[in-house]
């Protein structure tokens, strides 16, 4: 017998928090991570995939974390073929109501022979082991066939019978490279029901990658084909050109219902603020015409199309703005509107926040009142995302003043706190963000070498609210830095002092970074 209830009940898999933080540049924090867990069960996830508890103590720590906070999703964690991977993994997830293990090995020809340098039979033999000791562990076990699509089929048929066979509970059938066409995958799926006689005691999933741009459309082509798992990031972040796309697959699923026959346990309003929050705190920004979530995506500027959408929304729009949680109400509250309204305006976007928090951010929201007339609904997500992720402030910015024109050497004053002192330094740069980054180098005797940074309005008007986010490099790793505010150089030194806070608390968690803190006031 199946282990799925529901025929027509499409398991949703997000892994987010382990292929989509292996985006260059996506590392995210512990805290980070667990605020991302939260909103992903808010969200409705089947099965959120934490980490690769194995990689790294951080790594181990934070899944371990979420299996022991997160309540409602599956908690799964990655491990390859290997003992000491299983271990691990179950250790981590074991604390959670429902954990499951996750292990995986190539199967393509190039890869045994390239990479694994071994045969068919030795990767079998790895696969059937892996699963059954996982299974001693974990009364829920996932394998997964890497590079299947470029598996051979009957090798691939075989694989996923012995799997099953020593108790895989679910198998993944994953286009890791992105390299099937739609019907090519789909053929694949229906041919391992055809051809693999226990294949009712599992349920199939897919993972696919989006490196020719058909990673949703190869999900939808092996849902139609009877798999029932997708797995899938928000925003379709992961390796190289990422994963599927949670909220275009969901959304095609939900769109299409009559032409797929299938439904998922998805909460569709909450798919806008989760895509925010990922934005945010992995500092990758979401295209504008992205579908489902971007924000060109229910924009329309031609004519011909304005006109359809007064006489009637569906001419040019397939689907409701409010089911994906975009607020329709952009202009909302200013420096008069008190706390009830504030917090009304928090649940009206989906924010559910405890008091503490509640209170943080309408501080926050008082502040920007004062500097701008009107409060939009970005601008609120913004300051309830900033809150969520939130970083020990090792250096609160004090202070900090510029100086720049065409015939003047840019220079900046920096000053910063700590533990209630205060610490100045000056530098001349190649303009005032790079002379304040310099200033903020010297008090903390940290050098980072600045990788990438961006800006963009959160909101609308002259007085919009802007975020810089900065990518830095710290020997030999990558954090992300984000600041906000109506400034644009308030916002970048913001930015800067909030990534080196994130270098300072990993790294003194028992070693590496000391500041040589000078200049006291």
């Amino acid at each position: 017998m199946s282990n799925i209830q529901d025929k027509n009940r499409v398991i949703i898999f997000d892994t987010t928090l382990r292929d989509g933080e292996q985006s260059p540049g996506a590392s995210l924090n512990t805290e980070e991570k667990i605020e991302i867990a939260y909103q992903l069960a808010r969200l409705g996830v089947d099965v959120i995939e934490a980490g690769f508890p194995i990689s790294s103590p951080g790594e181990f720590e934070a899944v371990s974390l979420i299996a022991k906070k997160v309540r409602g999703p599956q908690i799964c964690g990655l491990a390859r073929t290997i003992k000491k991977d299983i271990d691990a993994c179950w250790n981590a997830v074991k604390y959670s109501k429902r954990p499951r293990i996750h292990t995986f090995i190539a199967t393509s020809e190039i890869h045994l022979t390239t990479k694994l340098k071994k045969s068919q039979d030795e990767v079998l033999e790895m696969a059937k082991s892996a699963v059954k000791y996982a299974r001693t562990l974990s009364p829920d076990v996932e394998f997964s066939a890497e590079d299947a699509s470029r598996t051979d089929i009957d090798y691939l048929c075989r694989v996923v019978e012995a799997v099953i066979a020593a108790g895989a509970r679910t198998v993944n059938i994953p286009d890791t490279v992105g390299y099937a066409l739609p019907w090519q995958y789909g053929e694949t799926i229906k041919t391992l029901f055809n051809r693999v006689p226990n294949i009712d005691k599992a349920i199939i999933s897919v993972h696919c990658h989006n490196d020719l741009g058909m990673a949703v459309a190869n999900s939808l082509a092996a849902v139609s084909n009877g798999a029932r798992q997708v797995e899938c990031t928000i925003n379709g972040l992961g390796e190289r050109a990422g994963n599927a796309s949670l909220e275009e697959t969901v959304m095609g699923i939900y769109v299409r219902k009559n032409a797929l026959n299938v439904t998922t346990g998805i909460k569709t309003p909450e798919l806008y603020r989760t895509s925010k929050m990922v934005s945010s705190m992995t500092g990758i920004v979401v295209q504008p015409n992205k579908a489902i979530v971007g924000d060109n995506a229910f924009a329309h500027e031609a004519g011909i199309h304005q006109d359809g959408l007064i006489k009637n929304r569906l001419t040019y729009e397939i689907m409701d703005i409010k089911t994906v949680g975009i607020p329709e109400s952009r202009l909302v509250l200013g420096k008069h509107s008190g706390r009830h309204a504030f917090v009304k305006r928090l649940a009206e976007l989906g924010c559910t926040l405890p008091e503490k928090k509640v209170e943080d951010v309408f501080a926050k929201f008082k502040i920007l009142t004062d500097k701008k007339k009107y409060v939009f609904d970005e601008d609120i997500l913004a300051l309830v995302e900033e809150s969520a992720g939130k970083v020990p402030e090792f250096f609160e910015l004090a202070y900090h003043h510029t100086s720049s024109g065409t015939d003047t050497i840019p220079t900046a004053t920096v000053r910063l706190k700590k533990e209630g002192k205060s610490y100045q330094e000056a530098a001349c740069g190649d303009g005032p963000v790079d002379a304040a980054y310099r200033a903020i180098d010297k008090i903390a005797g940290v050098h980072c070498e600045l990788l990438d940074y961006s800006l963009r309005a959160l909101s609308q008007g002259q007085d919009a609210l802007g975020e810089v986010t900065v990518k830095v490099g710290y020997k030999h790793d990558t954090y992300v830095g984000r600041g906000r505010s109506t400034d644009i150089i308030d916002a970048s030194v913001k930015a800067y002092v909030n990534a080196l806070n994130k270098i300072i608390s990993t790294k003194t968690k028992g070693q590496a970074v000391k500041p040589k803190l000078r200049a006291q006031l």
